[in-house]
């Protein structure tokens, strides 16, 4: 069994969670409950639970000011998080940088059960919680252009600067990252996902299957078709409908 704490100010709220996974997900044991901020930092305290599903707004403040504190005491997490929110463009962002799993309210059950799933693979990974930093140093800071990014792997959690990935390629439903000094990794999420974060950050979806970090770029040849050769030396298609756009944007850089 894996024990969780359910953290969130509305009881009809609670209930309703905890019906959802009894039929869902019979494997979490839910060993306490909370609905402030003062009262789910004693009950993590106290419980010590796997996993925390935690509400952002709070009678006395937000989920956010719990995950502080719990570090601030403790030096250290050490629950997995996932956060039942509404849809807040900042906070989702935030998470998805962070490679925190979250659950939009009402809590859809396939979520939920795909929630439970990377659950089960974090714990067995005994995946490290800096993530979890990084989400709160991201919150503290109050900016939208976040500086570094998580990478959920099969093998754990990694922490990168966003300025050290060169380009991302799509393998099917996977994304494989190729970064500055490191060997390449493979995420389980579509290109189109990692597209949609780093756009704002000089990134440039050239074909289909290539994203690429225009810092990187070494050049653009137009014969054969057209390509680009980036700072890993790999040579890249680009779409026909994309080389106006990369033209302007190499004159601007």
């Amino acid at each position: 069994m894996i024990t969780a704490l359910l953290i969130d100010d509305d009881n009809h709220l609670r209930q309703g969670m905890k019906s959802l996974l009894e039929r869902h997900a019979p494997e979490i044991r839910i060993i306490g409950e909370a609905e402030s901020v003062k009262t789910g930092i004693e009950a993590i305290e106290k419980h010590q639970p796997q996993v925390v599903f935690l509400d952002i707004h709070l009678t006395d403040g937000t989920g956010f000011d719990i995950l502080e504190q719990v570090a601030k005491t403790n030096g250290k997490l050490n629950s997995h998080i996932v956060f039942i929110t509404a849809h807040e463009q900042y906070a989702l962002k935030a998470f998805k940088f962070s490679a925190l799993d979250f659950l939009l309210k009402p809590v859809d059950p396939e979520d939920l059960k795909k929630s439970i799933a990377k659950i089960k693979e974090a714990l067995e990974k005994n995946t490290s919680f800096e993530h979890i930093d990084l989400l709160l140093e991201n919150i503290r800071k109050k900016v939208d252009h976040f500086k570094r990014i998580a990478l959920s792997t099969a093998d754990g959690i990694h922490l990168f600067e966003i300025s050290d990935i060169i380009r991302c390629e799509s393998q099917d439903n996977y994304t494989q990252f190729f970064i500055k000094n490191h060997k390449p990794l493979l995420i389980s999420k579509t290109l189109k996902e990692y597209e949609e974060l780093l756009t704002e950050h000089g990134f440039e979806r050239i074909h289909q299957s290539h994203l690429i970090n225009l810092s990187y770029l070494k050049s653009y040849i137009k014969t054969d078709g057209g390509y680009v050769i980036m700072g890993d030396n790999a040579r890249l298609p680009i779409a026909q409908r994309k080389k106006e756009r990369l033209q302007e944007l190499i004159k601007a850089l």
